[in-house]
């Protein structure tokens, strides 16, 4: 995937302590905001080290309704629940986060790491949305 997973592998380097993110708001502000699915395809690659990235928290990105995927990629759910516990990650019930107090929206996103944080004024979003 080359520069798509290194966009994402940017976005999630970014995602705070206590917070997690849906694999379409990954998407949504490295720019490509239909491709949430590829997002979780870059998951299962390391990162370029020419990035210079801090270790990814990759335990922070999961599903928009809140809940963990069944084949996270350190051992299971039950692993990255203990992970995103011990960071103060609020649980809603035994299989969902609660998005509503842990839900990061990418607005501390830094914009100087080249990676877009909105479409461009062109962007015809009833086409993109398929209305």
């Amino acid at each position: 995937m080359g520069d798509f997973s290194n966009r994402v592998f940017r976005v999630i380097a970014q995602i705070p302590r206590g917070k997690v993110a849906g694999y379409g708001t990954v998407a949504r502000l490295m720019g490509s905001p239909r491709s949430a699915r590829y997002v979780g395809y870059a998951l299962k690659h390391e990162p370029d080290p020419a990035l210079g990235l801090p270790p990814l928290p990759y335990h922070r990105v999961i599903f928009k309704d809140g809940h963990l995927p069944a084949d996270y990629l350190f051992g299971g759910p039950g692993v990255q629940k203990e992970m995103l516990e011990a960071e103060g990650v609020i649980f809603a019930d035994n299989d969902h986060v609660d998005m509503a107090a842990c839900e990061w929206d990418g607005r501390d996103f830094d914009p100087t790491a080249d990676l877009p944080t909105a479409p461009p004024a062109d962007f015809d979003w009833a086409a993109e949305l398929g209305e």
